[in-house]
């Protein structure tokens, strides 16, 4: 007599969805457990008090939020959005509507438990022992799995730069985490701080209702802001005084509001030390391909990785662990898996790259697509997916007030057009 053997799936969000779907395509007993009422993840828009602490509030998206790439690549490969939506640049709304499209139509409800929360994972014998905390009936048990999938998202701790003199500055302050809707910053001078998507997605969102904004970034080639004519550019900041800062170029400006959008922390306070993972910064250690706890290798955590496209990074990192999970392949040994990489982070390290952004693949992310597919003998991204990553790449820093107009059309599994 065999024993089915059991998953446990963090999160029910983007990458909790495929990770259960996916498990139970291979036959595996799996179970999701979501903290909060509905699935969705980091999608759910959720309104926030003034004076809430941004460690209770679990979803960064604020109102209006447009995504910054299209619907043709923003879905899972084998489940597309629906051909009836004629923007490619889609709201957050129809993001999360999909994915709630997504658990209806692969009948994963029966499999995911809603308002439980995972308050502690550790080792026991050759599986985990799992803790859960029933919020609604506020009731704690325990349960036993063979394996973890950790899809508990990375956009709920945010991330402060250590900027000197920052304790003085007595205006208001906000990180991108907790900011909802530009209201709030009607007549007032903004210093924004950062050059990612979010810093300049935000300084969009609000130029028509701030008296005026100051972006502060270290991009080698600046964004484009000229529609905004009430955008200064600024470098990196020196140091902050009583009412604005002073940056590396000497110069300064006041300000009555500074908005942080500097990234978030990785975090897994469930995990136990005997799990076997480290977190340096934003570095999660040791894992095998940013992936696979090389400890412990029947848990994994998804979702790591950014400058991305998520779902379907998040699709093939579940499949090239479950392909180890259920014995199709075999994992190198523990050493080969170490040396590797230590190989790939020496590189990183000796290009520059910090612990802060460790995960980041950008222009290196269709090499790991391929590598993860081939080293686990599964199916690879469809070329068309990456041919529109490419030609959207960085557009929504240098093309901003125009690139969400375009609209995209796939032809087949190798090409795909844009229409005017």
């Amino acid at each position: 007599m065999t024993t089915t053997r059991r998953v446990c799936i963090i999160g029910a969000g983007m990458a909790g969805l495929t990770a259960l779907k996916n498990s139970l395509a291979h036959d595996l007993e799996a179970v999701a457990y979501e903290r909060h009422s509905g699935v969705g993840g980091t999608w759910i828009y959720m309104e926030r008090k003034e004076d809430e602490n941004e460690e209770d509030v679990h979803s960064s998206m604020y109102c209006g939020l447009h995504t910054n790439l299209p619907k043709e690549v923003m879905g899972f490969p084998d489940y597309d959005f629906d051909t009836n939506i004629e923007e490619s640049f889609i709201k957050s709304e129809l993001v999360l509507e999909y994915l709630q499209n997504y658990s209806k139509h692969f009948k994963l409800s029966p499999f995911i438990k809603l308002e439980h929360e995972i308050v502690r994972v550790r080792p026991r014998n050759d599986g985990w022992e799992v803790t859960v905390h029933d919020l609604r009936n506020d009731r704690y048990f325990v349960e036993y799995f063979d394996f973890v999938f950790v899809c508990n998202g990375h956009f709920t701790t945010p991330m402060y730069p250590e900027t000197k003199d920052l304790d003085k500055y007595r205006g208001n302050r906000l990180h991108s985490h907790l900011y909802r809707t530009p209201n709030i910053l009607k007549g007032h001078t903004v210093l924004v701080v950062g050059g990612g998507p979010s810093a300049v997605d935000i300084v969009h969102h609000i130029y028509l209702h701030a008296a005026h904004i100051y972006l502060s970034h270290h991009l080698e080639t600046a964004p484009r802001t000229e529609f905004m004519p009430n955008v200064t550019q600024k470098p990196d900041i020196q140091r902050f005084t009583e009412d604005g800062a002073i940056f590396t170029d000497g110069s300064s400006c006041a300000f009555s509001y500074v908005i942080f959008c500097t990234g978030y922390k990785y975090t897994f306070p469930f995990l136990s030390v005997d799990c076997g993972l480290s977190v340096d910064v934003n570095w999660v250690h040791p894992l095998y391909k940013h992936c696979l706890n090389i400890n412990k290798p029947s848990m994994a955590i998804i979702g790591l990785p950014h400058q991305i496209c998520p779902a379907q990074l998040f699709d093939l990192q579940v499949r090239f662990a479950l392909a180890f999970f259920t014995g199709h392949k075999q994992l190198p040994s523990r050493t080969d898996m170490m040396a590797e990489m230590e190989a790939d982070m020496e590189e990183r390290w000796a290009n520059g790259v910090s612990k802060r952004v460790a995960h980041k693949m950008g222009p290196k992310q269709f090499d790991y697509y391929d590598d993860l597919a081939v080293t686990a003998g599964i199916t690879k991204l469809k070329p068309v997916v990456c041919k529109m990553m490419t030609a959207c790449s960085r557009r929504y820093i240098f093309e901003l007030d125009t690139y969400r107009q375009s609209r995209f059309r796939v032809v087949d599994d190798e090409n795909f057009v844009r229409i005017a």
